[in-house]
């Protein structure tokens, strides 16, 4: 089998053979299944009516479990984005009807946000069609195989520092 990153590759071979090109192979291969992985993505959202973004914030409050609520500062802290782009995402996810915001009794200084009976009927549909996609995106590889990439995938990112602490 061959792809378009191995005519880029035999190009530099032979252009600067001196040149070990390899990690361009691996790299190339993760942007560009980055790219095709991105855009099923998003086409599957966007059948809900969701970015990814609205879905993350959708998902991450069904993940919390009932009764599917969290702190706009729980909720900055499990994206990793600021204050100013999860009021945005949430400012459009209640004005379609998915979540509301409420001040908490026990702290008037903080903000819950919940998921709403239709959010939480569109999340559960959205993540089973979500899942299905993934599993069929990777379906050229063996359970294995993609357990093996995981562990690889993994091992990269800790290694590029994107670990997890414990106070997180």
């Amino acid at each position: 089998m061959h792809d378009a990153v191995d005519d880029v590759l035999a190009q530099w071979r032979a252009e600067r053979p001196d040149l070990d090109a390899s990690p361009m192979g691996v790299i190339g291969r993760i942007f560009r299944a980055q790219r095709r992985l991105e855009k099923a993505l998003r086409d599957n959202f966007a059948a809900f009516d969701l970015q990814h973004h609205e879905f993350d914030i959708l998902a991450t409050l069904r993940r919390e479990g009932a009764p599917f609520r969290m702190t706009a500062g729980a909720l900055v802290k499990s994206s990793m984005v600021t204050y100013g782009a999860i009021t945005n995402r949430i400012d459009r996810l209640e004005a379609k009807g998915l979540v509301t915001r409420r001040t908490d009794a026990s702290n008037r200084r903080s903000v819950l946000i919940a998921l709403t009976d239709k959010g939480l009927r569109l999340v559960d549909e959205a993540v089973e069609r979500h899942v299905a996609l993934e599993a069929e995106l990777l379906s050229s590889l063996e359970v294995e195989d993609r357990e093996r990439l995981a562990a690889l995938l993994k091992q990269l990112l800790l290694g590029l520092g994107d670990g997890v602490t414990q106070e997180q």
